[in-house]
């Protein structure tokens, strides 16, 4: 009877899960394979039918595609590399003890807790305006000209965005790590006859591994959604300069209302960020369990 009345008891707890489950990832999952292979377009619904596989086919077959899918992969590498490495910095400067330590820390977080939507605007209208941004402004006080970015630029420019929306998040993970790094292995190192960089290099870097690890991945899953920086500042123009995955998504369904492109696109971005989160997976599991 204890059994029995146990194995009720955990099947009313798994229930919901398996329900909520369900209703927000699964279901919505199915609709969007059926719907890519329907002829699904809102501007001309009596030629809606079903197509198979010719809208992926049409996708793979679109230089569009291959360009956005570059432009995603130059975002991605490119913020890595410098949130990564300014961020292992910056921990290890904010680490040591000077005044103000406490309110630098706090202004260098910061910025992770503003919306990407103001914060695009606050570098497309306030910092990088060819007219009235701070950057023209600095620029023509020097002699110089000022930089069209989001023109001339675009894609550096989004680079530089996202880059500093993400340092804090880099920052605040390997500055934790740091608290946990044992100064007598430093002073150890230090009566050796190390200096600061060899220092670096053989114990501080060795244990930020598992963070650097955990910043990777982590940045790696959200920047292969970007959008809203996208939106606001170059709506993926230049022409496709820099029309990343999700935005070239969002061009099919809600600017040219191809339903079933879109629904295909999503899929293709879903199985790519499956093999990206598999293969960094495969790359960094083994490490986090050291």
């Amino acid at each position: 009877m204890r059994s029995a009345a146990r194995a009720q008891h955990g099947t009313r707890l798994w229930v919901p899960a398996v329900i909520f489950l369900a209703a927000g990832s699964v279901i919505p999952l199915l609709m969007t394979l059926w719907f890519s292979t329907l002829r699904y377009n809102l501007t001309a619904p009596e030629q809606d039918g079903f197509r198979g596989f010719q809208n992926y086919e049409f996708l793979l077959g679109d230089p569009a595609f291959w360009a956005s899918l570059r432009v995603t992969l130059i975002l991605v590498g490119s913020v890595l590399l410098i949130t990564v490495s300014l961020g292992v910095l910056a921990a290890v400067l904010f680490s040591e003890r000077f005044a103000g330590r406490g309110a630098a820390r706090l202004l260098a977080i910061s910025p992770f807790f503003v919306m990407p939507t103001v914060s695009a605007l606050v570098w497309k209208d306030l910092l990088m305006h060819p007219v009235y941004g701070v950057f023209a402004i600095v620029s023509r006080r020097v002699g110089g000209t000022a930089v069209d970015w989001f023109g001339d630029y675009p894609l550096l420019s989004l680079i530089v965005i996202l880059s500093w929306e993400w340092l804090p998040f880099s920052l605040l993970i390997l500055l934790t790590a740091m608290q946990s790094l044992d100064q007598e292995q430093l002073e150890a190192a230090r009566m050796d006859g190390a200096g600061a960089i060899a220092r670096f290099m053989w114990v501080t870097l060795p244990h930020l591994r598992r963070a650097i690890n955990v910043v990777v991945m982590m940045e790696t899953i959200f920047l292969l959604t970007v959008f809203a920086e996208i939106f606001v500042t170059t709506a993926g123009g230049p022409g496709t300069a820099t029309t990343s995955l999700a935005f070239l998504i969002f061009g099919r369904a809600l600017l040219q209302f191809d339903i079933g492109g879109a629904a295909a696109g999503g899929v293709i971005a879903i199985i790519l960020a499956n093999i990206v989160a598999a293969l960094l997976a495969r790359t960094f599991a083994p490490q986090l369990e050291t």
